[in-house]
C-alpha cells in the first residue's frame, strides 16, 4: 500500500509518520497491533505480518465496552478497556507478541491507555 502525501497539514503529517513506522514494523515480520483514534472513539486491530488480514479487533463501540460506560467514565478508561478486550481475544487465539503501531498518533493519553490495557492482559510488545 503506497500513499501519496503531498498536502501539508496535520493529517498528511500523521500519515507520513505512520507509513515510516509501518515500514520498520514490516521488516520485523511480526503481527501488528494498530490503533486508530477519533475524537470520541478508539479502534484497535491485529494484522498478519503481511498486513493482508485482520486477526482480532476491538473498539469502543462494541456492546461489551459500551455497557461499562457509566456517567463520568473517561475516554481514557474506555481505551484501556478496549486494549484489555483486544488482548483477551488475541491470547485466546494464540497471539502473545505483537508490534505496536500507533498510526502516527502520539504515545500518550488514550493511545497509551490502550497499550497498557493490552499489556496488562498478556500481550507483549
Amino acid at each position: 500500500m503506497t500513499l501519496k502525501i503531498t498536502a501539508s497539514g496535520k493529517k498528511p503529517a500523521r500519515l507520513k509518520r505512520a507509513r515510516r513506522a509501518r515500514v520498520r514494523i514490516a521488516r520485523q515480520g511480526v503481527m501488528r497491533l494498530t490503533v486508530f483514534r477519533t475524537p470520541n472513539h478508539i479502534y484497535a486491530q491485529i494484522f498478519t505480518p503481511e498486513g493482508a488480514r485482520v486477526l482480532v479487533q476491538a473498539s469502543s463501540l462494541e456492546p461489551s465496552v459500551r455497557d461499562s460506560w457509566a456517567p463520568g467514565t473517561t475516554k481514557t478508561a474506555r481505551a484501556e478497556r478496549v486494549g484489555q478486550l483486544l488482548a483477551e481475544r488475541a491470547v485466546a487465539i494464540g497471539i502473545d507478541h505483537v508490534a505496536f503501531d500507533r498510526s502516527g498518533f502520539k504515545y500518550h493519553g488514550r493511545v497509551r491507555a490502550l497499550a497498557e490495557g493490552a499489556r496488562s492482559r498478556g500481550l507483549k510488545f
